[in-house]
């Protein structure tokens, strides 16, 4: 037997869910519900009518260690809308050999909608965090993607001195690229304390809708939020609105997030924000 298969650190979990939703009769319902391993989604909840279902993504054993692989895979057809999010914070523990994987994979039809709003991915000190995502988008299909990344834990004292984040995302629509962006930084980067880079903080949030562009109202809304908020801009690029917030509170990039959500949700979906239970929890 080779050796190497039976090293401990090969081990993790190794965990897949795929969802899909349809749209039927004015209401967005699952059509495929399948997963693999310590991945999977609660109960369909409606909290603003059949026409948007609310999942909460739910990873069982609390935080993802060293040989873990997950595999998401979503597919929302025409018409269809679903908003994703998370119960808790994502932890990212320390890896001593192999690193941890994510990888999602989206893929919307026209007229879909998906609002993607997980709670916080905190890397603790020695984390080997790779996450990658790849997003398709088909004629007028809308994307709502939110991310809150904490390198460390400095309310625990600790900072993420040591290991890695790499995070790779690209979305396309009918083919074409419309934004991609890699990120990889280990514990001693010169870019965790540069003025080009965190400047020392330690949280960074980002809000990215890809759908028709804001209008001057709703870009007055969002610059005034991130006036407020402080650390904070937004930007219309071609098929692409992004928002970044720097600092070094999870609680006070959830916070940003979710002030912009409710006051734009109406001009990007026509729909008042409804907020997720499990956010007030």
């Amino acid at each position: 037997m080779n050796a190497a298969a039976t090293l401990p650190w090969q081990d993790g979990w190794q965990a897949e869910l795929e969802l899909a939703y349809q749209r039927r009769d004015g209401q967005s319902v699952p059509s495929r519900r399948w997963h693999r391993g310590p991945l999977r989604v609660q109960k369909h909840f409606y909290p603003e009518g059949p026409a948007v279902c609310h999942h909460i993504l739910v990873h069982p054993p609390g935080g993802i260690a060293g040989g873990d692989r997950l595999r998401i895979d979503l597919q929302l057809e025409t018409g269809a809308h679903a908003l994703l999010t998370s119960p808790g914070a994502a932890k990212w523990y320390r890896c001593d050999h192999a690193p941890a994987q994510q990888t999602l994979t989206v893929r919307l039809a026209d007229a879909a909608t998906l609002e993607w709003l997980p709670q916080e991915t905190i890397l603790f000190a020695g984390a080997q965090a790779e996450l990658h995502s790849q997003i398709q988008l088909h004629g007028s299909a809308r994307l709502l993607w939110g991310d809150v990344v904490c390198l460390g834990r400095p309310a625990a004292g600790e900072r993420f001195s040591h290991g890695h984040w790499a995070q790779g995302s690209a979305l396309w629509r009918d083919g074409a690229l419309l934004w991609q962006e890699h990120t990889w930084l280990g514990g001693d980067d010169p870019l965790l304390n540069a003025a080009t880079g965190l400047n020392g903080h330690t949280v960074m949030a980002t809000l990215l809708w890809a759908g028709p562009a804001l209008d001057a109202d709703a870009l007055a809304l969002a610059r005034a939020c991130c006036a407020e908020h402080r650390h904070a801009a937004c930007t219309q690029l071609p098929g692409v609105w992004l928002a970044r917030w720097l600092g070094d509170s999870a609680e006070a990039a959830l916070a940003w997030q979710r002030a912009l959500w409710q006051r734009l949700r109406p001009y990007w979906l026509d729909r008042p924000a409804d907020a997720p239970r499990i956010w007030r929890t």
